[in-house]
């Protein structure tokens, strides 16, 4: 997928991952990046008359339709916005649960149907879905977390599938421990946004169906290809 001149929207733009990909976007060359956040007023100063800042909560249905119908020259929808709460499967409620699908799957799914038909539509484009590489094998801490990035996962498949002969990639991004606010308290080594970023965009050039933005997530990606079972007695031996 080419990015120089490509028109592209960014969910959850206003810090972390997302604010990192804008300014890569800007770097290779968009012709302009709809930088979506539930409060614009939370977005950095881009220093980029190519970026545009939306209103953008994704769990808010009709808003969203509204936003597709208004903005209909999207090229790539990447869709980074999402939640985290802490706890294991038997402590945590399912209100804090829900919360973790309301906004991590639902609201993904808001997005995709709003602005999916109008990529199919020319027969191009691309769909990047950040996923999490506790999408590939839970971290019982994150148990919400896990699950709705599991989920999350499945989603991109069945749309892979759905969209397969319509010429729109659909691709999913899988980190590691990244250096942002949601991982602040995550005792790990941790990749800083830019350099995921750099990855991050590389791939979706590249048409990666599973793109591993960090070491953590290469060395994850790699196991979980070829030996998912061993990869969560590892996984949980580590965490």
């Amino acid at each position: 997928m080419k990015i120089s001149n490509a028109t592209v929207l960014v969910s959850g733009a206003n810090r972390g991952i997302g604010a990192a990909i804008v300014r890569e976007l800007l770097n290779k060359g968009v012709a302009k990046v709809y930088a979506g956040a539930r409060n614009p007023a939370s977005l950095p100063d881009f220093g980029d008359d190519r970026v545009v800042p939306v209103k953008l909560d994704i769990t808010d249905e009709a808003a969203i339709q509204a936003l597709a119908a208004v903005h209909a020259d999207i090229d790539i929808l990447i869709n980074n916005a999402g939640t985290a709460q802490f706890g294991t499967v038997l402590t945590t409620s399912n209100e804090a649960f829900g919360y973790d699908f309301t906004t991590n799957v639902f609201g993904t799914l808001n997005v995709l149907r709003a602005f999916t038909p109008q990529l199919v539509a020319k027969k191009s484009g691309a769909i990047v879905n950040v996923i999490s590489v506790v999408g590939l094998v839970a971290a019982h801490s994150l148990a919400g977390y896990s699950a709705s990035k599991a989920a999350l996962l499945s989603i991109t498949q069945s749309v892979r599938e759905e969209l397969k002969d319509s010429g729109v990639d659909v691709l999913g991004v899988f980190p590691g421990p990244i250096d942002t606010d949601m991982a602040r308290d995550i005792p790990l080594s941790k990749a800083t946004p830019e350099s995921a970023a750099a990855l991050i965009v590389a791939g979706i050039e590249a048409g990666d169906l599973y793109i591993y933005p960090d070491p953590t997530a290469q060395a994850i990606g790699a196991t979980w290809a070829t030996n998912a079972a061993g990869l969560e007695k590892v996984f949980n031996a580590a965490h």
